[in-house]
């Protein structure tokens, strides 16, 4: 029904939709559900490539099983949940820590988005979690779209930015354009230090071990991608 949830049938029709090529507009039209609807399902399963019904039923599933269920008389909100709310502080500290590489602010919204429950915020939302302006926030979700590890949704007069199924594919793939880079760079001290020389020798061997851990990066990437798309475990 539309304003309800959506159902395999909805989902069989957005990934037909997909399949002629139509806008996520026409799709809406099609179900009579809002674009911003349809929007969030498909970046949430796999985006306009990788969207399948079947998948994108289960996910939704298996999301459902893991939210918790309030009492009849309480309204299902963030704030009436069964967490522990500073166990989730602590977990968002720890994994902000671990994942290196980012800038401080990009790598928090993407934190902040991947343990939401919905996968999307809106800026006023990720102000009021991470306390800081909106222009840190604006700063951080730039970079992010810049790599592709979010996208922008939007929803009425709000934007929304999102996470989807392949985020970790896509994050590993920064990665692996790093370490290209490094790769070309240490390649250049080879041509300015001469290639005979000990310094030109040990930048070349450093430049060759890039090369490599690229290519094997990129591999582990497409495999990864291969394997789970056919079987769900992506969304999951």
């Amino acid at each position: 029904m539309p304003g309800g949830h959506l159902t395999y049938e909805d989902r069989r029709k957005i990934a037909e939709g997909l399949t002629e090529g139509l806008t996520y507009a026409e799709i809406a039209r099609r179900l009579g559900r809002p674009r911003s609807t349809i929007g969030r399902e498909i970046a949430r399963n796999g985006g306009p490539h990788g969207y399948r019904a079947a998948r994108a039923q289960q996910a939704t599933g298996w999301r459902a099983r893991r939210r918790p269920h309030p009492p009849p008389s309480t309204p299902a909100t963030a704030e009436t949940d069964e967490r522990d709310p500073r166990a989730v502080r602590e977990f968002e500290q720890k994994l902000t820590a671990v994942l290196s590489g980012m800038p401080p602010m990009a790598t928090r919204v993407l934190v902040c988005l991947f343990t939401s429950d919905e996968g999307d915020l809106t800026v006023a939302d990720l102000v009021e979690r991470l306390r800081v302006s909106p222009a840190s926030i604006s700063k951080g979700v730039g970079w992010l779209e810049q790599v592709g590890l979010i996208k922008r949704e939007r929803d009425n007069r709000r934007e929304r930015y999102l996470i989807d199924t392949e985020v970790w594919y896509r994050a590993w793939l920064v990665g692996t354009r790093s370490m290209a880079l490094w790769a070309d760079t240490v390649q250049e001290g080879v041509d300015v230090l001469g290639v005979q020389t000990p310094a030109g020798a040990r930048l070349h061997t450093a430049s060759r071990f890039f090369q490599l851990l690229s290519s094997d990066m990129a591999q582990a990437a497409e495999h990864y991608r291969q394997t789970f798309s056919g079987t769900g475990d992506v969304a999951n």
